[in-house]
């Protein structure tokens, strides 16, 4: 019985033994098969000027990647170009940011003119899709004219130094970036790559994060080796709030916005009460300002626009035939052309849309001045003048006095001849609270 025992323990310890070891085999291949944590990146696009707006949506990008612990943020860029005011913020977010940033301009077509020179050498890794280009870095100022020409040549020299600085501490092409700001030269994707002003050129968004991966790069925090193992790709998408904005801060919105606040205002005063045309022109006049704030503004440019909007109210007011509305109109397209102080193309109001709204604007002003000056002219319906020419009748027979029911009221009036009552009448004469009368042929 002894033994039986015996045998009975050996076994249930050998088949324990044996139990254990395959939870072992098991637990270490289903171990070797998880797979690794995946890299995160996030990916933001600017596709249009740089502006105030855009400054704030890349800063909060990378603020986003860093609170996140992200492997890399790629911006995506086509830009014709844009202020040294959002651009400086911008490139000094990208350089003192602890995630690696990817500068990438896509799709094919895209630019990264002007001010996107900087910020895609400002960049760790610098890349573009095939048939794009990169250029013309001469860059405007605040004030909307090109630096050397404002600022002086200092200006300019220390703005060519920055751009230089960010060419040596990412390894790029250094000399080009100085022709790219002085002679505004500008190359395609491929010459971009032979001239080591990017690192590669990529057809998409898989293939540059295949070709980032392993890549070394200084960063604020010193040389850092990229890994992205499995990367998964999270958009940051502009808000409601930012997409308005960036709608706003469009100079052709912007002057739209004006004119029409400026419309309002004037329907506003040519029938005071109606509320909604001084409350909607209110409204578009604030945004617009706030557009202002955000762009390169000739104030004589804006001042014509004011003028105009003054010269419209003057014309409900006074009779002028016209002559202050075609003045408001001149006003009016001559403003819009210099409003934007600026010779990049990408902030310049399109003349098709002053031509558009300066005729629209007009138009209307023109219809309330024609039922204003119809107004004028018509006769009164109302109070004493407006009695005359009315027709009455005779309530009590008129002999040198007696009363007549007119609009209404009982009046007492008086005739150059006896009336008798129920004869019909016409008002001639208003005076002291009294009627005169004439029959009625």
């Amino acid at each position: 019985m002894s033994k039986i025992i015996s045998f009975f323990f050996i076994f249930l310890l050998i088949f324990s033994a044996a139990h254990l070891r395959a939870e072992n085999v098991s637990g270490d291949s289903a171990s070797a098969e998880s797979p690794p944590p995946s890299s995160l990146v996030y990916v933001m696009d600017i596709d249009g000027p740089i502006v105030s707006t855009t400054t704030d949506r890349v800063l909060d990008a990378i603020s986003q990647s860093e609170k996140n612990h992200a492997d890399l943020l790629v911006i995506r860029m086509d830009t014709p170009g844009g202020l040294t005011d959002a651009m400086w913020p911008i490139t000094k977010g990208i350089m003192n940011s602890t995630v690696p940033v990817a500068v990438y301009i896509a799709p094919a077509g895209a630019r990264a003119a002007s001010a996107g020179v900087y910020i895609t050498y400002s960049a760790a890794i610098a890349a573009m899709a095939p048939s794009t280009n990169i250029g013309a870095a001469h860059v405007v100022s605040g004030t909307g004219q090109p630096i050397d020409s404002v600022l002086s040549e200092k200006i300019m020299n220390d703005a060519v130094a920055a751009l230089k600085a960010m060419a040596e501490r990412n390894g790029r092409n250094a000399q080009w970036a100085e022709e790219a700001a002085r002679k505004s030269v500008s190359i395609t994707s491929t010459e971009a790559l032979n001239l080591h002003v990017i690192n590669f050129i990529a057809d998409n968004m898989d293939d540059l994060l295949a070709k980032a991966n392993g890549m070394e790069i200084n960063t604020v925090l010193g040389k850092k080796k990229i890994i992205l193992t499995n990367p998964v790709q999270r958009p940051i998408k502009r808000t409601f709030i930012q997409a308005l904005l960036e709608v706003i801060a469009n100079p052709n919105v912007a002057f739209i916005l004006f004119s029409l606040g400026g419309l309002g205002l004037v329907l506003e005063l040519y029938n005071p009460g109606s509320i909604l045309p001084g409350v909607v022109g209110g409204i578009c006049i604030i945004l617009a300002f706030y557009s202002f704030r955000t762009l390169p503004i000739n104030y004589a440019g804006l001042l014509l626009i004011i003028f105009a909007i003054l010269l419209f109210i003057l014309e409900i007011k006074i009779v002028s035939h016209g002559i202050l509305t075609v003045g408001g109109i001149i006003a009016l397209i001559f403003g819009g052309l210099m409003l934007i102080n600026t010779t990049d193309p990408s902030l310049r109001i399109s003349k098709t849309v002053i031509f558009s709204v300066a005729l629209v604007v007009g138009g209307f002003v023109a219809i309330a001045f024609t039922y204003a000056l119809k107004a004028r002219l018509s006769k009164p319906t109302t109070g004493a003048e407006g009695l005359l020419g009315q027709t009455g009748v005779v309530k009590s027979r008129i002999d040198k006095t007696g009363y007549v029911y007119v609009a209404g009221e009982l009046w007492e009036a008086s005739a150059d001849e006896p009336l008798e009552a129920e004869s019909e009448v016409i008002v001639t004469e208003v005076k002291d609270l009294k009627i005169k009368v004439r029959r009625k042929w």
